[in-house]
């Protein structure tokens, strides 16, 4: 071991400080998708109580999660209420102080879109998606979602963990967690955020938290450092490559002879060897100029608007093809900002909306055809969520109609696609002028149930035993939205 370590130290190519770096901050850092039930049959995976996931037949093979960040205003876009044009300039009668995050409570005001049947199902959606708009038969819409806050970090902590604070495994960490990866050389669980940058919780969002932590969210970028310290500083040739390796590997079997058999080494071991492979496979899947230029140009790759959601989309699609699990892509980075990189239009919706919904409503409308046309949405499942919606009073003085909206924890629209899904209807209501989810509110503790559900998994059986809790997605509530079930 001895003479290589020499070898390695005496190559001219790396020094002491840069292999123990390498090794602590670079492939370890990186290796955050499992191995551990690689020998388990077809995607069945084991928690620390020893329950089998999945618990019954499963609808979803993967998922692709697409994240709205700033809140999406619900009646400009999936939640017609032909009532708001009605009440254009009026008061909204209630005798309760509403939870908004500004508090400016102006008029009525209608929508910024028009609302059209779209398809066989006539589903009415508005022109702000006219790319999504004309796949409205694919598509299963929840018209009542309600969020507990009407702040965007908290909202989007509960959306994506069910907890309105950090510290709690993320939706996409549940799953890796459940089910593992389907592939032994990529993550489970991989986020594709913003090119503007991340969403305003961090890190956090993605996080595994007290999950073990080869269920966290690899966050891959474009360039030639998809993933963060995969690769070491300074490049190595082969013949030093594997000495390292083997170096490294010798150095901790020994460990473990003298030890005796530690999960906790066991499991950093087998991370690092799925590291190793990431080198292969991470550039070759990340890599969209493998696709034709028929296909980039439907996702819009080569439109400068398109561009950045268009390669994320298509890669994306490419790493469920390949086996991942759980793939996340944020529409939006940080909140704080002029002009707005994200969906909080208090200014002005028809703006912000504008410039928001053109730069993804291509792109995942490709995603859904190309899905579709491989045959791969029967089994995939696809999620379009925003923490919060929209007020339908404008945000401005009480006198007044301004061009911008509030946040609205009380009632609002996402939708889901494909595997076990109903397509082509909505269900649940909000009020006649989309202030309030009437009919059949949907908590986001039955949306994460409803996934689960579509996965396979019992929400209230997949547990992980923490601080003296057993703590899971749902915490002590949920219940699946059997309605959209097929």
């Amino acid at each position: 071991m001895k003479e290589k370590l020499n070898m390695i130290q005496n190559s001219g190519q790396t020094s002491r400080r840069d292999f123990f770096n390498w090794g602590i901050n670079g492939l370890g850092a990186t290796a955050l998708a499992t191995l551990l039930n690689r020998d388990l049959p077809g995607g069945v995976s084991i928690d620390q109580d020893n329950t089998a996931f999945p618990n019954f037949e499963a609808k979803a093979k993967r998922a692709i999660h697409i994240c709205l960040i700033g809140g999406m205003s619900h009646v400009d876009s999936f939640d017609y209420k032909p009532e708001l044009t009605k009440f254009h300039g009026k008061t909204l009668q209630t005798d309760e102080q509403p939870d908004i995050f500004f508090g400016q409570m102006g008029l009525l005001r209608k929508e910024d879109w028009q609302f059209k049947p779209r398809g066989q199902s006539g589903l009415m959606i508005s022109d702000m998606f006219p790319h999504i708009a004309e796949l409205g038969d694919d598509l299963t819409i929840l018209k009542s979602m309600e969020s507990k806050s009407a702040n965007h970090t908290p909202g989007l902590f509960l959306a994506n963990s069910g907890f309105e604070f950090n510290g709690y495994p993320s939706m996409g960490s549940w799953v890796a967690y459940g089910l593992g990866s389907e592939a032994e050389s990529l993550p489970a669980y991989v986020v594709l955020n913003d090119q503007r940058g991340a969403p305003n919780t961090g890190a956090s969002t993605w996080s595994s938290a007290f999950l073990p932590a080869d269920n966290q969210g690899v966050v891959l970028k474009g360039g030639d450092q998809p993933v963060r310290d995969l690769f070491p500083a300074r490049k190595l040739d082969s013949k030093t490559d594997l000495a390292t390796r083997n170096f490294i590997n010798q150095i901790n079997r020994n460990h473990l002879t003298q030890t005796g058999e530690d999960a906790v080494l066991s499991a950093r071991l087998k991370s690092y060897e799925l590291a190793a492979k990431m080198q292969m496979s991470i550039p070759e899947v990340a890599d969209i100029n493998r696709e034709s230029q028929k296909t980039q140009d439907e996702y819009g790759v080569s439109e400068k608007k398109t561009a950045d959601m268009g390669r994320r989309c298509l890669l994306g699609r490419r790493l469920l093809e390949r086996g991942v699990r759980f793939v996340q892509l944020f529409s939006g980075g940080p909140i704080a900002g002029n002009p707005r990189a994200s969906w909080d239009a208090h200014e002005n919706v028809k703006d912000n909306h504008t410039k928001e919904a053109g730069r993804i409503d291509k792109p995942i409308a490709a995603l859904l055809k190309d899905l579709k046309q491989r045959g791969m949405l029967k089994d995939t499942l696809v999620l379009f969520t925003t923490e919060f919606g929209r007020t339908p009073f404008a945000q401005s003085a009480k006198d007044q109609v301004g061009p911008g909206r509030d946040h609205n924890r009380y009632g609002f629209s996402c939708w889901m696609a494909g595997a076990g899904l109903k397509p082509g209807m909505s269900v649940g209501q909000t009020d006649e002028v989309g202030w309030k989810a009437t009919e059949r509110p949907i908590p986001w503790h039955d949306f994460h149930a409803t996934v689960l559900h579509l996965f396979g998994i019992d929400h209230e059986r997949l547990n992980y035993y923490h601080n003296g809790i057993q703590r899971r997605l749902t915490n002590v509530h949920g219940e699946v939205v059997k309605e959209i079930l097929a």
